[in-house]
């Protein structure tokens, strides 16, 4: 069985121990985290799809690492023949869940 989330603007296809990385949230090592927002859930069966969210269907998961580093993004930006240029960089934080639970 396997569910379509959507958790702060992006969406996640999710299976029962898969591990996932969300946007950064204020939560603790084994903490259970409640996706509400399921848009999909098939498997076994007819799929259910939402309109634009399945009505009582929630995706559960515990909270691996809370919080975690993503790879630097390096930018530069430069303006020809005006002496300027500027370098800059960027790390996504973000959570580590891994799915317990879906249910429909």
């Amino acid at each position: 069985m396997y569910a379509i989330i959507q958790d702060g603007g992006h969406q996640y296809r999710v299976e029962k121990g898969q591990r996932i990385q969300v946007e950064l949230r204020p939560t603790e090592k084994d903490a259970v985290v409640t996706f509400d927002q399921v848009c999909l859930v098939a498997g076994s069966g007819d799929p259910q799809v939402g309109r634009p969210f399945v009505d009582g269907a929630k995706v559960e998961g515990k909270v691996i690492q809370p919080e975690l580093k993503a790879a630097k993004i390096v930018g530069h930006t430069f303006k020809r023949r005006k002496g300027t240029h500027r370098r800059y960089g960027h790390r996504q934080r973000y959570v580590e869940i891994e799915i317990t639970e879906i249910s429909a």
